[in-house]
């Protein structure tokens, strides 16, 4: 699993939490319908088929959203790795041209050094 990308990694949990997610729902489901097999009024068999009927809804709901923000995290990691990656490339031959902008203001700096050696000594031939 080291080699699989997290983006992956990230849908296949999702779709595991999701399948437990339905399943609690469906032992819920049998467990309302079962109560309402055994009640003995006609308004609590109702209930708790109503209650049932509910139960998956809310869970259809919940794992809907859940494979929702999986998938919106999931896209989310794979577009800034792909960034990075894209941001990693160029700055190699980036390195490269700044060491030939180091490179000229070391001989740049040589230059006005020289420079001001020349303007001192023609001051110094204009004072004499």
């Amino acid at each position: 699993m080291a080699d699989a990308d997290l983006d992956a990694v990230i849908r296949q949990l999702a779709k595991q939490q999701n399948k437990a997610i339905l399943s609690a729902a469906k032992k819920r489901r049998d467990r309302f319908n079962g109560m309402a097999v055994k009640a003995k009024d006609k308004d609590a068999k109702e209930r708790f088929k109503m209650l049932a009927r509910e139960a998956v809804e809310q869970a259809n709901a919940a794992a809907r959203r859940l494979l929702i923000s999986a998938d919106n995290v999931a896209d989310s990691y794979a577009r800034a790795m792909r960034q990075a990656a894209a941001a990693e490339l160029p700055k190699a031959p980036e390195k490269k041209a700044e060491k030939k902008d180091e490179a000229a203001p070391a001989k740049a700096a040589k230059k006005p050094v020289k420079k001001a050696a020349t303007k001192a000594g023609a001051k110094s031939k204009k004072a004499g």
